[in-house]
């Protein structure tokens, strides 16, 4: 049943790695192999488990172990099958020690040169000798905390996810010493440290873990010594110790298949869905786009499987509509040359009235920076040509104790909207700030930051409200559809040259005059008002694909559940 399911559990959202917490929780459960009568059972084991360990401490090799408490009925997640045991983990070894915590200076460590392990060397299934430090010239090695072949090594300080995992190391790299959040553990010969790593991998002691960890923050937990040896652990007979083992590692390579077949697939669906997107933007006329259109969409339920195939079709769609494409031109339309010259006198006409700044030349657009043919009727402009106002916005403090005005800040815009009840009054400036007060229509653009060229289309301000510094203002002109312009704000046109403008090295950032000269095709006003209808039809039913994709892969992770 499990392994004729396991596409279906692979393609599940964390399908692979839910896959591997099962097979692991099947395994120290007793469920993943057949339990065999003649295997001598576990409760012998442990005689012979404490004998060894009594033999080590009359030689003098270890030291006598502090008797550890019983495991009460609550401290056992599951019923174990017949000949198997419950035991603490300081049960199943002979000795546990910590490393050092020196002071290195460089990671890695140089060829050839002392080296300490870091937490992050040892996380669930692989153990990663690269993660180190290097021992610094004036301290002297110190070969007892060497990393030897097969140790069994646990990281008592990791995040939640990856505190006290474990690994059995295999084969080790000479001159690597334990750091002292890392416990090396003596496991006895007679148990499978490999099982006893799967078992201290399992759900079961991740909770056991989790329950008993210090520390404050999710991000960096502690577990003691003393809680590592108390954890229960399910011991079966040493004979199928081994057998469950062998039966992992040939599961865990499955998933690896699976895991390296899930990443290919999603590379090449990636490529696919590029490729066959561009042939729609790689259309010359309205007329082929429907024909390639049609031709694609009769495969719409293959490449459109994926979030990140419908984010590439949508921004395929704004690109499509910023060329001119995605609806018919009417001839009959006034064309673009025309427009401008109305929006020209609308400014020179607020200009004089002093209600915008006069505003500078900007440069004639060259052929070079004509990345695609636009139709007839259209132009190529400059986006300050067709704004009135390129304002920076006002560097003052929030306080959600004032009402009024608003103050608008990166923060408040979140996945294209404003929730004007959260959004902070200002503080700290007493001037007139009157021209600064939002309008319906105008076009705010985030300038520096990781939210550089995020933009914000201001549909409805129901309350006197300005807008913070780290943003910029753009007010198109009547005769400018500000819904095309938040359009174009969201092309792949717009998105490249903003980042070509873009300085800084360290945190980039656009200004005023980069977002003026940003290169905008300008289709005739009434073809702008189609193209916005159809774009917000288009992506209405891109929000609908969304939808029913996330019902689906909500249907597929329950169905990997159960």
């Amino acid at each position: 049943m499990l392994l004729s399911n396991l596409n279906l559990l692979a393609k599940a959202p964390n399908g692979v790695a839910r896959l591997r917490e099962l097979i692991l929780t099947l395994a120290v459960q007793g469920k993943l192999v057949p339990q065999d009568p003649k295997d001598e059972p576990a409760s012998e084991l442990l005689k012979k488990i404490r004998a060894e360990k009594d033999r080590l401490i009359a030689e003098g090799k270890i030291k006598r172990d502090k008797p550890l408490t019983e495991i009460d009925d609550d401290e056992k997640p599951f019923e174990l099958p017949q000949g198997w045991e419950w035991a603490r983990f300081g049960d199943l070894v002979n000795a546990s020690e910590a490393g050092w915590s020196p002071t290195c200076i460089g990671s890695p460590r140089r060829k050839g040169h002392w080296g300490v392990l870091k937490v992050s060397a040892v996380s669930w299934g692989r153990f990663d000798a690269s993660a180190n430090k290097e021992l610094p010239p004036e301290l002297s090695p110190r070969p007892e905390y060497e990393v030897k072949d097969n140790d069994f090594l646990l990281s008592r300080a990791n995040t939640e996810e990856l505190v006290a995992r474990s690994v059995v190391v295999g084969k080790a790299e000479p001159k690597l010493m334990l750091s002292d959040k890392i416990i090396r553990l003596d496991v006895s010969s007679q148990v499978s440290r490999w099982f006893l790593n799967l078992c201290n991998n399992a759900s079961h002691s991740r909770m056991h873990y989790v329950a008993n960890a210090s520390g404050t923050s999710s991000s960096m937990k502690n577990v003691s010594r003393e809680v590592v040896l108390r954890t229960p652990v399910p011991l079966p007979p040493l004979a199928e110790q081994s057998r469950i083992v062998t039966r992992v590692e040939e599961l865990m390579r499955l998933c690896d298949a699976l895991e390296a077949k899930g990443q290919l697939e999603a590379t090449q669906h990636a490529q696919l869905v590029s490729t066959l997107l561009a042939t729609l933007t790689d259309s010359e006329t309205p007329v082929q786009l429907t024909d390639n259109w049609h031709r694609i969409a009769t495969h719409f339920d293959l490449l459109l499987d994926r979030p990140e195939s419908l984010d590439a079709l949508e921004q395929t769609i704004l690109q499509l509509a910023v060329r001119g494409l995605l609806v018919p031109q009417d001839p009959q339309d006034e064309p673009a040359s025309e427009l401008l010259k109305k929006i020209r006198v609308e400014k020179d006409k607020l200009i004089a009235e002093g209600k915008i700044k006069r505003d500078k030349p900007l440069p004639s657009i060259s052929e070079d920076e004509h990345p695609f043919t636009l139709p007839a009727g259209w132009e190529w402009v400059r986006v300050g040509q067709v704004s009135g106002r390129v304002q920076y916005g006002i560097t003052a403090s929030a306080d959600h104790t004032l009402a009024e005005p608003k103050f608008v800040r990166i923060t408040d815009i979140q996945n294209d909207k404003v929730n004007w009840e959260t959004v902070p009054g200002m503080q700290g400036v007493t001037q007139d700030v009157s021209d600064h007060y939002l309008e319906a229509g105008d076009l705010l653009i985030a300038r520096t930051g990781g939210t550089i060229g995020k933009s914000f289309l201001v549909s409805t301000v129901p309350i006197n409200a300005v807008f913070a510094s780290y943003l910029i203002r753009i007010s198109p002109v009547a005769g400018m559809d500000s819904s095309y312009l938040k359009i174009f704000a969201s092309s792949a046109h717009y998105w490249q040259q903003l980042y070509a403008k873009s300085m800084g090295t360290g945190q980039p950032n656009v200004n005023g005059t980069a977002l003026s000269e940003l290169t905008l095709p300008l289709p005739p006003l009434a073809e702008q008002s189609r193209i916005v209808t159809r774009v917000a039809h288009l992506r209405r039913l891109c929000f609908e694909l969304r939808q029913r994709l996330s019902a689906s892969q909500s249907t597929q992770a329950h169905l990997a559940e159960a």
